[in-house]
């Protein structure tokens, strides 16, 4: 009966020690937990400790071998990239010439942006050219004739 509580105590510490640090584990300390707070309380409810700590034990393992990486596949975020980061490799209309000492002015999808060629490039790109995102410095774009 003293084992079944201590599991459910237990269990619980993990699930709090995972919300109070806000998800270091991943996740796993939660299911781990909560794994065995059941088992806990199956082994009150049977009246039975050694079928508690069995429950226990089989749910965690369950959980690390099989549930792990379908809980991991779940939570992951696919990363998206946002505002400049999502430009390189995307056309721009030079509105403004761009040339090595010389920022000028470049639309790509609706946004001007400040545009100068990229290292090593040879400009200057004149007002109407089509030229390719090569990298983003700061707010600045680093752009390159089409290949």
């Amino acid at each position: 009966m003293l084992l079944n509580w201590l599991l459910i105590i237990a269990g619980a510490l993990c699930v709090l020690t995972e919300v109070a640090m806000g998800g270091f584990a991943g996740f796993d300390l939660v299911l781990v937990g909560s794994a065995v707070t059941l088992g806990g309380f199956i082994g009150l409810v049977v009246g039975n400790s050694v079928v508690g700590l069995t429950v226990a034990a089989a749910l965690s393992l369950l959980y690390i071998a099989v549930g792990r990486r379908w809980v991991r596949a779940h939570l992951r975020h696919a990363t998206v990239e946002s505002n400049a980061d999502a430009l390189v490799g995307q056309s721009a209309l030079v509105l403004k010439r761009v040339a090595e000492h010389q920022p000028g002015q470049v639309k790509v999808r609706d946004e001007v942006w400040r545009a100068a060629p990229a290292r090593g490039v040879a400009g200057p790109f004149e007002a109407g050219a089509v030229v390719v995102v090569e990298d983003v410095d700061g707010v600045t774009l680093l752009v390159r004739s089409p290949a």
